[in-house]
């Protein structure tokens, strides 16, 4: 028992090294002498042998070299070079290219653009430096098609400016191997500082000058409608004073038909008077008479 568990442990043991070890030795065996290559997502291979491409591998998944090649995958990794590519879509932006303007105003242009391979072959052997190649082909197309144009088309017409670019642009680089995608105008601004101040300057005049005469317009307005219901209400107040006589008239000649009502209406009028104001009044009983003394005394 005790020598079966332990042949048991060796053996695994020994598997355990095994797999761990001698796998990935025989899979690097394998690929060294050309059996089998895997080509993972967004990349392709190309393998030259004497200065010829004799298979290109595009599409991920497993490969047989054997069934490919025949006898020359056995070669290709001592003799021959195998380039691995990256096809994934790639993203560029340019920064500030300098452009003039049709009016003379230096202006920066921001340029991004997407780029992706589409010919491995033409990629590797048509040019020493493809990406620089199409960055400096954009610089240039984009410096060569936008010179010259109007200022207000240049900060307003962004997409005519983009398909012009990518119109320049996508036949060269189809030379190249590479696949152009979309082309944007990001960013246009203007590179002279002075320029920059003077425009600041303008436009908070211009704001200055708006936002006082919006006031004044206010102003304006609010004194119309005020100076119109003032003159609305004086001219009611108007109409009522010349109403108010007439109607009070008229009661007055109502009750003046009859001659009771009408003196006991004044004497009422004038006791209420009499009331509302601040004399002082003195009463006397009737047959007194100290209201003769006191105006004889005052007579003398």
């Amino acid at each position: 028992m005790i020598e079966g568990a332990f042949s048991f442990l060796l053996a695994a043991v020994a598997t355990f090294f095994v797999c761990l070890i001698g796998e990935p030795l025989l899979k690097w065996f394998m690929r060294l002498i050309g059996f089998y290559a895997i080509v993972e997502e967004g990349t392709c291979h190309v393998y030259v042998l004497f200065g010829h491409v004799i298979a290109v591998l595009r599409e991920p998944g497993l490969y047989f070299l054997w069934l490919r090649m025949g006898p020359l995958a056995l070669i290709v990794n001592y003799f021959g070079k195998r380039y691995v590519l990256d096809t994934r879509l790639d993203q560029r932006y340019l920064r500030s290219l300098p452009v003039n303007s049709e009016e003379g105003a230096p202006m920066g242009i921001g340029v991004w653009y997407e780029m992706s391979v589409r010919e491995p072959v033409a990629y590797l052997f048509q040019n020493a430096d493809p990406p620089g190649s199409l960055a400096a082909n954009v610089s240039s197309a984009t410096v060569r098609t936008l010179s010259n144009m109007p200022l207000a088309d240049m900060l307003q017409t962004r997409r005519a400016m983009s398909g012009a670019v990518r119109a320049e642009v996508s036949p060269r680089s189809n030379e190249w191997g590479y696949r152009l995608g979309s082309i944007y105008i990001r960013k246009v601004h203007f590179r002279d500082d002075v320029m920059i101040k003077q425009i600041e300057e303008k436009v908070v005049n211009r704001l200055r000058q708006v936002t006082a005469a919006i006031r004044q317009d206010g102003a304006n307005q609010v004194n119309i409608i005020t100076s119109t219901a003032e003159r609305q209400a004086a001219i009611e107040f108007g109409k009522a004073n010349a109403l108010r006589p007439k109607i009070v008239g008229a009661a007055l000649n109502e009750i003046c038909a009859d001659p009771d009502v009408a003196n006991a209406l004044f004497e009422i009028l004038e006791i209420e008077r009499i009331l509302e104001g601040k004399t002082r009044i003195t009463l006397l009983p009737p047959g007194n008479g100290l209201l003769k003394d006191l105006v004889a005394a005052r007579s003398a």
